[in-house]
């Protein structure tokens, strides 16, 4: 039944005191935390839970369930608060905030089954509800996502990023709302309560903006129906708070930011607060109402492998021609990519499925977090860039792999090999950077056929995977039956009596075998592998390699020297008596040929070649 309005903004006045209250009570058992963060924003998360979202508390995730990302992820005692009084959270479990084994972190992640992907890490939420709102979108479902911003993230360049595109797609499912309490952490906001300034930035960019009192009830209801009718346009509610708002002591008062209340304090003011109740029981929550969805198929990629390009061919345009295959066959596959998707070959994919394609532009943190909130709705997001760009987003990856998300990232034109246009355009640094990412899986393969393979391993894999492509063309090195697997590798070349083996993956797998033919008509046999999985790495079949080379082991990568291919290789066997020696890129770059640059930064065959030589002489100590 329909609450009169008199008594319904009084239940939404209640549920913001009981937000505040709670959120008191966990910061200070926590003894850390951010309650006047959270109290700003009380007002506005107590209307949208409780009047504007269509959810189901059971299935949060559900694609026609309205979604709420707190990009503010500081306030994460109020998005607690929030869900408690949903009945989703035991409210007593609330102030175990911040206690090692509970799933209440100091900034949400998704342990918990409300949170789709982590924030915290500020500047991102509006992203990651752009990949949402798009997912639920390509879904048909007429499901909102409502991003809760803080006005000092919106300093970040990300949030434009987003705030441009959202417009420009007209994604008229996205509501932005900004808590503009004017404090930061160390002092004021860049813009304090000019809340003028905030309209024209967002209006010109195509938004529907609404200017509010973040603390007048009813006004907040206004806006947040009005903006549920918008059509044509995403809106965004810039909203006047007060940090600390309600709080006795510390309300509009610099210097509280990240500060629990001490016990006495905080029982004064919970009182205080209890005081203004008007007892009124919260709304009942509005639930979706019932559609028919486009649900896709859940059937891994992978098991219909489809043939595989055996002809001498770039890798990033194998990863092109696999991304098709994989289209045909899962219609959950979803390709973003950074306004380069004829140099990625992403176009192919773009020409056969425009509407599962989405163009970044050139805005690669957008387009990372897009593709999380993408993932969180269901799809399997493939974005594509120069691996050079891709490092540009590497807090939205980052925090992609602290969200155990669903994606699956190419970075193209990696390595010195990519010829003329000089070390701006080389990814020398990527493998270091994907490696370090938890649980990320890390693939380079070196032709065709190892390139659609491991295109569909991606896709069959759950979690963060990124592949590494090459902008020349290589010739083929494996039939197209070759089977591979994540934390596998191969020996393509091997003799009996090899002395010493040679790792190397992408283009110096192609140096490795050169140099390899080489040596063998100088009667030097040496045994090569392809590393095409840097993560997880096979360190037992790698040891068992070694062992039968002399425990001699050469890697050769088209990267840095730190943190690559070599050092995968060194800390696999460090160990182990093995002696790993490594060619790779140990200066900045200069434009030139593929092959001269191959060779001048001691990476192409006839380094190879000379080194071992040198490692079997015993002239190049270990």
């Amino acid at each position: 039944m329909s609450l009169p309005p008199e008594t319904r903004v009084q239940a939404l006045e209640d549920v913001a005191t009981h937000l505040r209250i709670d959120s008191i009570r966990a910061t200070t058992a926590a003894k850390s935390g951010h309650p006047s963060s959270a109290a700003s924003a009380a007002d506005l998360v107590a209307a949208i839970f409780f009047d504007a979202m269509r959810f189901d508390p059971d299935e949060p995730r559900a694609v026609t369930s309205d979604r709420f990302v707190l990009s503010k992820g500081h306030a994460a005692p109020l998005l607690y608060a929030a869900w408690a009084e949903v009945g989703s959270i035991k409210r007593e479990a609330l102030t175990t905030l911040r206690d090692l084994d509970s799933d209440l972190e100091g900034h949400p992640t998704p342990r918990l089954p409300f949170v789709d992907v982590a924030t915290g890490s500020l500047g991102q939420g509006l992203s990651v509800g752009m990949g949402l709102a798009l997912g639920a979108r390509l879904a048909g479902s007429d499901a909102r996502v409502f991003v809760l911003l803080g006005d000092g993230e919106t300093a970040e360049g990300a949030v434009w990023e987003a705030v441009q595109l959202a417009g420009h797609r007209r994604l008229d499912n996205l509501i932005a709302v900004v808590d503009v309490n004017a404090l930061g952490q160390s002092g004021p906001t860049m813009l304090g309560h000019d809340l003028d300034a905030y309209r024209r930035r967002f209006a010109a960019f195509g938004w529907r903006v609404q200017t509010i009192d973040g603390h007048d009830v009813p006004q907040i209801v206004v806006a947040l129906r009005r903006a549920r009718r918008t059509r044509g346009a995403p809106s965004a509610i810039i909203a006047r708070t007060a940090k600390g708002k309600g709080i006795d002591g510390i309300e509009g008062v610099p210097g509280w930011h990240g500060k629990p209340l001490p016990p006495q304090d905080a029982e004064r003011a919970i009182a205080a607060l209890e005081s203004r109740l008007h007892h009124v029981p919260p709304p009942a929550i509005q639930r979706p109402r019932a559609r028919p969805v486009a649900r896709a198929t859940t059937t891994p990629a992978a098991e219909t492998r489809p043939e595989s390009p055996t002809d001498a061919i770039a890798t990033r345009e194998a990863y092109g021609q696999a991304l098709v295959r994989l289209g045909a066959v899962d219609p959950r596959i979803l390709v973003l990519d950074g306004d380069v998707k004829n140099s990625t070959y992403a176009e192919r994919f773009f020409e056969t499925y425009p509407d599962r394609f989405i163009e970044g532009f050139i805005a690669e943190q957008n387009m990372v977090s897009m593709a999380a909130g993408a993932a969180a709705q269901g799809l399997v997001p493939f974005v594509s860039s120069f691996a050079c760009f891709l490092t540009r987003a590497t807090d939205q990856i980052r925090m992609a792999g602290i969200s155990r998300s669903n994606v699956k990232l190419c970075g193209s034109h990696a390595g010195v090999s990519i010829g003329e246009d000089g070390p701006s355009q080389m990814g020398l640094e990527d493998l270091a950077l994907f490696r370090a990412v938890p649980d990320a899986v890390v693939l380079y393969p070196a032709d065709g056929v190892a390139t659609d393979a491991c295109t569909q391993l991606a896709a069959a894999h759950r979690g963060l995977v990124y592949i590494r492509t090459t902008r020349m063309k290589t010739p083929a090195v494996y039939a197209a039956e070759e089977a591979f697997a994540i934390g596998g590798l191969k020996v393509v070349r091997s003799h009996d009596g090899d002395r010493l083996t040679v790792v190397g993956a992408g283009i110096t797998l192609h140096e490795a075998l050169a140099a390899a033919d080489e040596l063998a008509t100088a009667g030097i046999p040496v045994r090569v592998v392809d590393l095409y999985c840097l993560k997880p790495l096979d360190r037992a079949s790698l040891l068992e390699v070694a062992r039968s080379t002399g425990d001699r082991v050469l890697t050769v990568e088209d990267h840095y020297a730190e943190g690559g291919l070599g050092s995968a290789v060194a800390e696999a066997l460090c160990d182990t008596g093995v002696v790993v020696h490594r060619l790779a890129v140990r200066e900045i770059p200069r434009s030139g040929t593929p092959r001269q640059l191959l060779e001048r930064y001691g990476i192409g065959r006839a380094a190879i070649t000379r080194t071992v030589g040198e490692i079997l002489s015993g002239a190049l100590a270990a």
